[in-house]
């Protein structure tokens, strides 16, 4: 039965990318549970994702690591399956499931054949509505979190990034890791992990998508019975918070021959009209791999990393411009000047048509790539929703980045870029800083 899964599986990664658009579904469930449906009947086989918004976000301070231990521990047991016993029976069903925690959601994914659906979910359903949190399992899973912990200590690029959030979002929830620290993640009890479900996973902040073998009546069913006993409302959401640090340099000491820089500075919502042309000057300056000038100049003209990139970075409840690298002790501070140098020149000059060319047909061109399966297409379903976007944006976004110009871009790059703004924390022993 597995290796039908697989077989299954196989066949949608060829078969789905080939048609023309993706038709999708609103779905209500009798219960009132909304999600978007892509139908797909050809193989007997569905792919769903759940996603809550709200995530680590809403843990209080001393409560850090909560949200993802409670995560990581649903699929350790649900009424009298203990953690071998509930592997086991999924594993019997051909059932593949996944439980994620990020700053800003919690996600379920599952992935059944139509001939298991029904026991599926109701194996997937006490996992969700009634996890045992056993205690054992639970010192075993802290445990894990705890050795990972330890090795985010040793990591330049962790202690870089940690430090960076602290003086981006001072007194967030952003400003602290959604993994916790040892202090906060050893106090946690059976009690708090409860709480953090219930904070996290209710029906006021669900999104759903579906694609497969299913109907539009089949899957309001069985959201119902899958999601239909959650808490109606969860904990408050955050508020937003502005990008708070000012420009400059700081050092983490760390004994290492390498130094590793995270470096940003305010960003751009993800609704803001302006984003499009943002994303696409991105894509020009730093996300673009070989083909972006950072990479050009820091690496390939000057050999000062194997490796560079930026991001725009839109959470929910803030936004940032984002990069990082890392280069030799010796020659970090040199690296660190033709960044500041890059973001000068596009902000000022913005970008070229060849250029500009160049990002449009890659960025066009790459995106049918990303339907390549039930299971990615559902995800992005989801992230269309939770990001506010409509039914029409997979057939309309290559039109936006299409009608994006270098005016457009020139005018984004000004009020975005500021290199006077960007904060470089370092994690190393770099010299000249």
């Amino acid at each position: 039965m597995i290796r039908l899964l697989t077989a299954a599986a196989a066949f949608i990664l060829l078969a789905l990318p080939i048609r023309a658009e993706v038709e999708i579904q609103e779905v209500t469930s009798p219960g009132g549970i909304k999600a978007w449906l892509v139908e797909e009947h050809s193989i007997p086989f569905t792919a769903l994702e759940v996603s809550f918004k709200g995530g680590a976000s809403l843990e209080a301070t001393d409560k850090r690591g909560a949200t993802n231990l409670m995560m990581a521990l649903l699929e350790e047991g649900t009424g009298d399956l203990d953690s071998r016993a509930f592997s086991a029976a999924r594993e019997a069903l051909a059932l593949e499931t996944g439980f994620d925690a990020s700053d800003d959601s919690v996600s379920v994914s599952a992935r059944f054949l139509t001939e298991n659906r029904d026991d599926a979910i109701a194996l997937l359903r006490g996992a969700v509505i009634a996890p045992n949190f056993d205690q054992q399992a639970v010192d075993r899973v802290r445990g894990q979190v705890l050795s990972n912990l330890r090795s985010d200590d040793q990591d330049p690029g962790e202690l870089a990034s940690r430090r960076f959030d602290e003086l981006a979002f001072p007194g967030h929830p952003y400003a602290t890791s959604r993994d916790g620290t040892a202090e906060t993640v050893n106090a946690l009890t059976r009690d708090d992990l409860f709480t953090a479900k219930d904070a996290a996973m209710a029906l006021d902040r669900v999104y759903v998508g579906a694609v497969g073998d299913i109907t539009a009546e089949e899957l309001g069913l069985l959201l119902d019975r899958l999601l239909g006993d959650l808490p109606a409302t969860g904990a408050p959401m955050p508020d937003h918070v502005e990008f708070a640090a000012a420009g400059g340099t700081e050092v983490v000491p760390f004994d290492t021959p390498q130094s590793v820089a995270i470096f940003g500075h305010a960003g751009i919502q993800r609704d803001d009209d302006d984003f499009f042309a943002a994303f696409v000057m991105n894509r020009i300056l730093g996300a673009g791999g070989f083909a972006s000038r950072l990479t050009e100049e820091v690496r390939e003209k000057r050999g000062l990393t194997y490796g560079i990139g930026t991001y725009l970075v839109a959470k929910d409840h803030g936004e940032m411009v984002l990069g990082q690298f890392a280069s030799s002790n010796e020659r970090i501070a040199e690296a660190i000047e033709v960044v500041q140098a890059e973001w000068a020149r596009m902000a000022e000059n913005g970008v070229t048509a060849k250029e500009l060319e160049d990002a449009v047909t890659y960025l066009t061109g790459a995106y049918p790539l990303r339907f390549d399966g039930n299971g990615p297409i559902a995800n992005i379903l989801v992230g269309m929703q939770m990001q506010g976007l409509g039914l029409d944006y997979i057939a309309t976004r290559n039109d936006r980045i299409r009608a994006v110009t270098q005016d457009d871009i020139a005018r984004v790059a000004a009020e975005l870029l500021d290199p006077e703004a960007l904060l470089f924390v370092i994690a190393g022993q770099p010299e000249g800083l």
